[in-house]
């Protein structure tokens, strides 16, 4: 089994592992396949060359670990979620930013991947909180967290410049103690 393919947790359906570079061609072609899905909450790289720039980070820097949510039956990519802007101390926080494969989506795999993700950050990583900042009208992205058992905790005006302008947010978070 190469590096890439280490299952770090797995679901009935799901399992997630760290991104690697080896996961470029896979990765793109699944964002190629899903700009209609993404459009217009999210962009990720869809060409080999920009997907180093975005994975690397992932990989190398410890305040993100980057998770693939793969379909054990198998092994395709069916989504990504990632937390970034990890922070220790009194605060052991990080920031969700996720999204399904056009293929994968409706099928109930992202919120497996996210059940499993919440086990590695609250148990190993060790964290306390996690949030997910969402557009108000991304429905399918509120309705994952909702599901996973997140609760909204507020509204953040022009938060987050994608695609040309500054978007307005909802502001949702789970801590370890919700999860049980």
């Amino acid at each position: 089994m190469s590096e890439s393919a280490v299952h770090l947790a797995e679901g009935p359906r799901v399992a997630l592992r760290h991104f690697s570079y080896a996961d470029a061609d896979e990765f793109t072609a699944r964002a190629r396949e899903s700009r209609s899905l993404h459009h217009p909450w999210l962009f990720p790289p869809d060409q080999p060359s920009a997907y180093a720039a975005y994975a690397g980070p992932l990989i190398e820097d410890p305040t993100r670990v980057g998770y693939l949510v793969c379909e054990r039956s198998d092994g395709s990519i069916a989504g990504f979620i990632n937390i970034n802007n990890i922070v220790g101390g009194g605060f052991l926080c990080g920031a969700l930013g996720y999204g399904a494969f056009a293929h994968a989506a409706g099928r109930g795999l992202m919120s497996e991947g996210l059940g499993l993700v919440l086990d590695q950050a609250f148990g190993p990583l060790g964290l306390h909180r996690l949030e997910a900042n969402i557009q108000p009208a991304n429905e399918a992205s509120i309705a994952l967290v909702r599901r996973a058992g997140f609760r909204l905790e507020g509204y953040s005006p022009d938060f987050i410049h994608i695609n040309g302008a500054w978007r307005d947010h909802e502001r949702w978070a789970i801590t370890a103690e919700m999860r049980g």
